[in-house]
């Protein structure tokens, strides 16, 4: 029972980033007016929402409600951006920077995640979505170092 409940806390966490990452990507979408970058940010958001259906599907077979809230470091980050586009810091460089940042925390997420005893299927969800964000994040790191040259 106890590894039961541990994981689920461990997919409550994950949909909890996902959630700030769409939060966030909501927010990024609203601070450019370059097409791509929304496109982009429209992707990475789809790819988050598809991830809390596929996470909420495994904690309703725990028994568990499904997981709707964001994390306090999240709503910090998004302030964050707020303030942080307050003071001109809406420059494609700053965004992707910021959005770096948010892929950053979810790596992390994932990789602790990973590093408990889940049960099989979960732990190959939970890895195929590391993977797919790892490929995320890397896009927009690139994205934003390509912006730092062009400064």
């Amino acid at each position: 029972m106890e590894h039961q409940h541990r994981t689920a806390e461990v997919l409550e966490d994950l949909v909890k980033i996902n959630n700030d990452r769409i939060e966030g990507y909501q927010k990024a979408i609203k601070q450019t007016d370059d097409s791509d970058l929304k496109s982009l940010f429209e992707r990475m958001l789809a790819d988050s929402k598809q991830y809390t259906v596929e996470l909420n599907k495994h904690l309703r077979s725990l028994g568990e409600e499904r997981e709707r809230d964001s994390t306090l470091a999240g709503k910090i980050y998004r302030t964050w951006m707020d303030v942080k586009v307050s003071f001109g810091g809406n420059d494609r460089h700053s965004i992707l920077a910021s959005c770096e940042f948010g892929e950053d925390a979810a790596q992390r997420s994932y990789r602790e995640a990973l590093q408990q005893n889940l049960p099989d299927d979960i732990r190959q969800v939970i890895a195929a979505q590391q993977v797919a964000l790892k490929a995320a994040h890397d896009e927009i790191r690139h994205l934003r170092d390509v912006e730092t040259v062009n400064r």
